[in-house]
C-alpha cells in the first residue's frame, strides 16, 4: 500500500490540481494507495475536500496579512504548531511521499517531511513561483512546473515539463457547437464573446460589461456569455432589467463550460494558472485580463508568458472597462488572426498533465 500525503490549499487555484493529481492515482493504483490531504483550518479545502471523499487534516496555519493587522502576531505561533501537528500527521500516516501543491497550507507539510527524510515533490502551477515553493524547492525531489524558464526559481535539474493538471475533460473537439449556440440561445451568424470571471466574479470584469452595454446601447454586433460570479448576481440582473441588452446570456456561473467553450469565437478571462491551461486545451483565442490582487502579479505573468507566443492577447485591468470588448470584437472579426491565436495556444497545452505528475510520484516511490 502506497501512502501519499498531497497538500495545498487555501484557493481552488492549488486545491483543484491536487485533487486532480489524486484522481490520477487512484485510477493508476486502485485500492493500492491510500491519500491524506493536509490544509488549512477555516479554508476551502476543509469542505471541497471531504465531499469529494478523501481524508483531510486541517492545520492552523495562517498567511501574513497585506495590511497592518494585529492577526499577524499569531502567525509565527501558528506555523510553529503547524509543523508540530505535520510532523507528527506525517509519522503517524506513515507517508512515502509528500506531494505539494503551494499555498502557505503546504509550507509545514513539506517543511516537516524533508526533516524527516520523506521524498517531497512539488507542483508549481504559475509562471512566476510562489513564495512557498521557492523556499523549499532545495529540499525537493521534484519540481513539475507548467511555464518555461522556470530555471530562474528552481534548480534546473528537478524541474519536469508537465503542465497543470485539471479536473473534468478539456479538448479542442468539445462539445458540438450547434447543440452549444442552442443551449444558450444564439444563432451562428454572430460572433459569440465568452466573458468569465471566475466563480466568484471580479468587479472590473462587471463594470467592463456594463460601459460596454451603455456604449453600445444593447445592440451589439456579437453575442456574449456573461459570467458574473455570485457576489454580483442581483447587481448585474437589476442593471439588465434597467438596460436590456440583446445576445446577451448572463448567469451567476456556467454550469456547462465545455457549451460556453464550444460557442466562443473568443474568450475574455482572467489569467489565473488553471484558466490558461483550460484555454490551451481547448485551444481558444483569449484576451486575458490578469486580476492585479494576486501574490507577486503572478497573473500578468502567466499571460505575458503567453502573449509572448502571440497565444493570447492581455489588456491590463485598468484599462479593461474602456478597451477590453472591443479588442475581443476585434479579433472575433480577424479571421486569420484568430487562427493563427487558435495554433499557437494550442501547441502549449498539456493532455496528460497529472498523469505525468505520477509518473514523477512514482519514480520517488522507487
Amino acid at each position: 500500500m502506497k501512502k501519499i500525503i498531497v497538500s495545498g490549499g487555501g484557493t481552488g487555484g492549488h486545491i483543484y490540481p491536487a485533487v486532480a493529481v489524486a484522481e490520477a492515482l487512484k485510477r493508476r493504483f486502485g485500492d493500492d494507495v491510500d491519500i491524506l490531504f493536509v490544509g488549512a483550518e477555516g479554508k476551502m479545502e476543509m469542505e471541497k475536500v471531504p465531499a469529494l471523499g478523501y481524508k483531510i487534516v486541517g492545520l492552523p496555519i495562517a498567511g501574513l496579512q497585506r495590511r497592518m493587522d494585529w492577526h499577524n502576531l499569531l502567525v509565527p505561533f501558528k506555523v510553529l504548531k503547524s509543523i508540530r501537528m505535520a510532523r507528527r500527521t506525517i509519522r503517524r500516516f506513515k507517508a512515502d511521499i509528500c506531494v505539494g501543491f503551494g499555498g502557505y497550507a503546504s509550507a509545514p507539510v513539506l517543511w516537516a517531511a524533508q526533516r524527516l527524510k520523506v521524498p517531497t515533490l512539488i507542483q508549481e502551477q504559475n509562471s512566476y513561483a510562489g513564495l512557498t515553493n521557492k523556499i523549499l524547492a532545495k529540499g525537493a525531489k521534484r519540481i513539475c512546473v507548467a511555464y518555461d524558464h522556470m530555471e530562474r526559481f528552481f534548480p534546473a535539474e528537478k524541474i519536469t515539463m508537465t503542465g497543470n493538471p485539471l479536473r473534468g475533460r478539456f479538448s479542442k473537439e468539445g462539445a458540438d457547437r450547434g447543440e452549444a449556440l442552442k443551449y444558450y440561445g444564439f444563432t451562428p451568424d454572430l460572433p459569440v464573446i465568452l466573458v468569465v470571471g471566475g466563480s466568484l466574479g471580479t468587479r472590473s470584469m462587471n463594470e467592463m460589461m456594463k460601459a460596454w452595454i451603455l456604449r453600445t446601447e444593447g445592440k451589439a454586433p456579437v453575442q456574449v456569455i456573461w459570467q458574473t460570479g455570485k457576489y454580483y448576481q442581483k447587481e448585474m440582473q437589476a442593471f439588465l432589467k434597467e438596460y436590456p441588452a440583446e445576445h446577451v446570456w448572463q448567469g451567476a456561473f456556467i454550469e456547462r463550460m465545455d457549451y460556453a467553450y464550444a460557442a466562443a469565437d473568443v474568450v475574455v478571462s482572467r489569467s489565473g494558472a488553471n484558466t490558461v491551461s483550460e484555454l490551451c486545451l481547448v485551444a481558444k483565442p483569449v484576451v486575458f485580463i490578469p486580476s492585479p490582487n494576486v501574490a507577486e502579479d503572478h497573473q500578468t505573468k502567466n499571460a505575458r508568458a503567453l502573449a509572448e507566443k502571440d497565444a493570447a492577447l492581455l489588456v491590463a485591468d485598468r484599462d479593461c472597462k474602456e478597451h477590453a470588448m472591443e479588442c475581443a470584437i476585434d479579433l472575433a472579426r480577424d479571421e486569420a488572426r484568430k487562427e493563427r491565436m487558435t495554433r499557437n495556444i494550442e501547441l502549449l497545452a498539456r493532455l496528460r498533465a497529472a498523469e505525468d505528475i505520477v509518473d514523477e510520484i512514482v519514480k520517488l516511490l522507487k
